[in-house]
């Protein structure tokens, strides 16, 4: 019996697993554990667990969770680059104090959107990747949350990350003072589905197959809706 052709290049999966080999212990080092609880570090692992497992889901969830915050990490490193200040999310790219290979790692950020567009084409997307991917934002916050230093925290390794996914606000320097923390918390993530994760999934819904579609046609990839 004739195996089915994979749908992912066997090259990409390699290329994504090799990247992890180098990332994963130089962050470990540079930042510690605790820096894959950062929804983008969790995103990419995911990502490349995806790819091997040609899994729709895993890319599905992957995508609606951080496609729209590494475009705004895009402009904000473009805007640093041109000495504008925009969010400064990406400041610490520029920080002397971070070795320059760490620094270059993290340009993951720029090209993984592009990726998960480009896995989506071939695999479909999933409307199961909202709600899994919502439980994955709560299981990531909380974790940080109650397991990690707050905003204006000083821990031993200064490199150590604060303030995950922003759980305190935008300043790292202090945590908000707008209203009691543990409702910022929860008001946040609620906040992020309404404006990031829902519209997210809603647009890629519209524009890619689902995985049923494609196994049908599978000379199309592109939703007829797409352009």
């Amino acid at each position: 019996m004739s195996r089915s052709p994979k749908t992912i290049p066997l090259a990409a999966q390699i290329a994504g697993s090799v990247l992890l080999l180098i990332l994963v212990p130089v962050y470990w080092r540079t930042y510690g554990p605790t820096n894959f609880l950062w929804f983008c570090d969790a995103a990419l692992i995911l990502t490349v667990a995806g790819m091997w497992l040609e899994s729709s889901l895993l890319i599905s969830m992957c995508a609606v969770g951080i496609l729209l915050p590494q475009c705004i990490w895009l402009v904000d490193f473009g805007c640093q680059l041109l000495g504008l200040h925009f969010f400064n999310l990406t400041s610490y790219m520029f920080d002397q104090r971070i070795p320059p290979l760490t620094r270059g790692l993290s340009l993951f950020h720029g090209w993984l959107p592009i990726l998960l567009i480009w896995l989506l084409s071939r695999v479909g997307y999933d409307g199961r990747g909202l709600p899994a991917w919502t439980g994955m934002a709560a299981i990531l916050g909380l974790a940080g949350y109650w397991f990690t230093p707050p905003a204006g925290a000083h821990p031993a390794n200064p490199n150590q990350p604060i303030n995950l996914n922003y759980l305190y606000g935008f300043n790292d320097q202090q945590p908000q003072h707008w209203m009691n923390q543990n409702l910022y918390v929860v008001l946040w993530l609620l906040g992020l589905w309404l404006v990031v994760f829902l519209p997210t999934h809603l647009c890629l819904r519209k524009i890619f197959r689902s995985p049923r579609d494609l196994a049908a046609h599978p000379g199309k990839n592109w939703s007829a809706n797409a352009w």
